[in-house]
């Protein structure tokens, strides 16, 4: 599927804009990103081109931000797995996210509130490498006051059911 754009943050308005075609045509492309336009449309029991129009929209609306691939991370060389938290320096976030980014591994970054000010998921080769990664980069970061890690035994991504 070669649509792309999107324009950033979704309003509310846009949001409640989506019937009950776009919801189907959402589950189905979270189901399977490389489903075929024609697929798509006779699933969802509309024409090509209103399925074409429908995708384009909701990916300009910035409500599709991208299609993706989901990993079995261990199977790609990627055993350990963690969530981390971090407190970081009040008004910071910007700086550290930044310097999150461009860590290798990082899955999702989350700023949150609660005890802790940002959640962080990511994936390396081994025990060894998340090791590095979190006491060597990640609490390396000055605005980073602590870090707790915890690892991910198991993962199961939620894939929504086929539409009806």
């Amino acid at each position: 599927m070669s649509i792309s754009g999107g324009s950033g943050a979704v309003s509310t308005e846009q949001t409640s804009s989506l019937d009950r075609v776009d919801r189907s045509i959402l589950r189905l492309l979270q189901q399977d990103g490389r489903a075929s336009i024609r697929s798509v449309a006779e699933r969802v029991h509309v024409s090509r081109a209103n399925a074409y129009a429908r995708i384009a929209r909701m990916v300009e609306d910035g409500i599709i931000r991208g299609f993706t691939a989901r990993i079995d991370h261990e199977r790609a060389g990627q055993g350990a797995s963690a969530y981390i938290t971090l407190k970081i320096v009040q008004n910071s976030w910007r700086t550290v996210r930044e310097q999150l980014l461009a860590l290798p591994g990082v899955a999702h970054i989350a700023l949150v509130g609660g005890e802790f000010d940002v959640l962080l998921l990511v994936h390396t080769a081994d025990n060894h490498a998340l090791r590095e990664l979190v006491l060597g980069q990640i609490q390396g970061i000055p605005q980073v006051l602590s870090t707790q890690t915890l690892l991910v035994f198991e993962e199961t991504d939620q894939v929504p059911p086929p539409p009806a």
